[in-house]
């Protein structure tokens, strides 16, 4: 097996120290989450990876009022990253955190106790996108050797993904290409237009909007180039689960009619729909971004995260030297809730 000796073993062994120090924080989200307010819904904090369009079955369920109708009051929070939101997990401050998978296998590899668990799968592909200086339309992942390219923190998908790809086309990440990996997520495309960089890996609505200020063309999707990866998924502690099965069922069942929402309606429906979580993005623009992630497959038709894909994403750590062993399924990941959301 290859050993972890990249900051992301730091991170872990530091919400691992974090959630032992927090004990009463945690269960202080548990009795959070008995209490209901005025309107009798359970009020519960989720803290999401990143506020972007790729999620767009999420807004759908939001704006559509399914969680309400499980009797659920969502308070929506960007965690700004993985690593802040599994921090966000453990200290109590987030009753369920959507983000990489790779985070709760990271705090499981450390020995915590009271792990994160995923209970539901929203992606299957990755979300990013590769945009250039320039209109590359006979574009190969050959022209990035030799190149400077903004990428994602070391033990991120967006970076681990990126990585597997450049493997994929017998490219070596450390030696065919600068990687620069000191720039904070979400701020990578404000930096790119000022620097010396020749590509820059980016979420929507970024990727667009770099093309639309004439700073940038998008000339590959890292999802297609991938192919089906467990993306993003939701987790929550074990501790959580155990104590809140019907808050877990009902948001379940809440994202579950997302993903029916936008698997059964065109883009413009659900750009209209979803316009509210996107107020500085005009409808139209955000209607080709649904477009660009529906025409590649991105959202399950359910949120059942199958052991295939979890094996999956420990390939692609293990190929990143982000592993230090493999981690068991069946303690990581439970299909009870999903599979009760799709009957």
């Amino acid at each position: 097996m290859k050993k972890n000796n990249c900051t992301w073993s730091r991170i872990a062994s530091g919400l691992l120290t974090l959630s032992l120090l927090l004990v009463p924080a945690g269960l202080a989200g548990c009795q959070k989450n008995n209490a209901s307010d005025k309107n009798g819904l359970t009020s519960v904090t989720l803290s999401e990876v990143a506020h972007s369009i790729f999620y767009a079955p999420q807004y759908a369920a939001i704006e559509l009022g399914y969680f309400e109708e499980e009797g659920i009051n969502l308070n929506l929070v960007n965690g700004a990253g993985a690593d802040k939101v599994m921090t966000a997990l453990i200290s109590g401050d987030a009753d369920i955190g959507f983000m990489g998978s790779e985070a709760s296998i990271y705090v499981y590899q450390e020995g915590s106790s009271d792990f994160a668990v995923n209970f539901a799968q929203l992606t299957q592909r990755a979300g990013n996108f590769l945009v250039s200086r320039s209109k590359q339309p006979d574009f190969s992942w050959q022209d990035l050797k030799g190149t400077k390219v903004l990428g994602g923190r070391a033990g991120g998908m967006p970076q681990m993904i990126f990585e597997y790809i450049l493997k994929k086309n017998n490219i070596d990440p450390k030696s065919d290409l600068t990687i620069d990996q000191n720039i904070d997520f979400g701020l990578t495309a404000a930096a790119f237009t000022s620097s010396d960089a020749d590509y820059t890996i980016e979420f929507e609505p970024f990727a667009t909007g770099l093309e639309l200020e004439g700073n940038g063309f998008v000339v590959a999707s890292l999802g297609v180039d991938s192919g089906y990866v467990p993306y993003t998924a939701y987790s929550a502690q074990k501790s959580f689960i155990e104590n809140n099965p019907q808050v877990i069922q009902g948001f379940t069942n809440a994202i579950q009619k997302g993903l029916e929402y936008v698997n059964s309606h065109s883009a413009k429906e659900i750009a209209k729909v979803i316009k509210p979580q996107f107020p500085e993005t005009d409808e139209e623009t955000i209607a080709a971004i649904v477009e660009r992630y529906k025409s590649q497959d991105t959202w399950k038709n359910d949120t059942i995260f199958q052991e295939e894909s979890f094996d999956l994403l420990q390939n692609i750590l293990e190929e990143a030297g982000e592993l230090n062993d493999r981690v068991p399924y069946d303690q990581l990941v439970t299909t009870e809730f999903s599979e009760k959301a799709v009957k």
